[in-house]
């Protein structure tokens, strides 16, 4: 039997990239999915696709995860589409880099807004149907500068700190209902986003890495699989790095 096998996901910004790889992982082990992001693109349409191929149910909804009224929306047609939630993946983010001395005050509410707002819509939309069940898994995509700050990005390491505490007090309020919380805290991974960095920039970061080398969104994947299954049945309000070595 497949680790996923008859649960329903629910993966925010899960077009491509990360999201998407877990969106993947998680059908392959036989969950059927739910994945929003901003637009029906041709990248979300070909994610569409992928997955339905794999032989589950699939399907995109168009969604902003920063806005609370979305997110409950979202959680009500996922329910009625699908007939129950029982994973959610808060994946959905942005950055908007700079050093606090040039940061405008948009970049800070905005990454905060979709990084870190966006967990609590979506962790209280679904909160009483998972109570209602008496299950529920719950995994928030942090980072390891979330744990150890790096400079230059003081708005996406606050949200992404901010996410850790979120994940530990969830996992204490909701334990006695059988849900658990935890979070994920990648390191260097190559995505889209780290494709646009120079490559003296990229080589620079892959020194600093224990393992010598960047991480595939297949790396974490594995580890929201982990998270995601009854393997981890006893892991709650914890934060997994997944970074190579670079955070000890």
């Amino acid at each position: 039997m497949k680790l996923l096998e008859g649960k329903t996901a629910l993966i925010t910004g899960a077009a491509r990239g990360i999201g998407k790889a877990i969106a993947m992982k998680f059908a392959k082990e036989g969950a059927n999915l739910a994945f929003t992001d901003l637009s029906y693109d041709e990248y979300m349409q070909e994610t569409e696709r992928e997955l339905n191929a794999l032989g589950i149910k699939a399907k995109a909804y168009v969604s902003n995860a920063a806005s609370f009224s979305d997110g409950e929306k979202l959680v009500a047609d996922v329910i009625n589409d699908f007939g129950r939630i029982d994973i959610l993946v808060n994946n959905a983010g942005i950055t908007r880099d700079n050093l606090l001395m040039r940061m405008q005050e948009k970049d800070w509410d905005m990454v905060l807004t979709v990084n870190l707002k966006s967990v609590f819509n979506l962790t209280k939309a679904v909160q009483k149907p998972m109570m209602k069940q008496r299950f529920g898994t719950i995994i928030n995509m942090s980072s390891v500068v979330g744990v150890s700050g790096n400079a230059g990005q003081s708005n996406y390491s606050a949200s992404k700190a901010g996410m850790i505490g979120f994940t530990k007090s969830i996992a204490q309020e909701l334990g006695s209902r059988n849900i658990r919380c935890n979070a994920i805290a990648p390191g260097f991974i190559e995505t889209g986003m780290t494709h646009k960095l120079k490559e003296e920039v990229r080589e620079a970061w892959i020194k600093t890495i224990p393992l010598r080398r960047s991480g595939k969104p297949e790396d974490v994947a594995d580890v929201a699989t982990f998270l995601a299954s009854d393997l981890s049945s006893y892991v709650s309000g914890q934060v997994i790095n997944v970074c190579g070595g670079m955070d000890t």
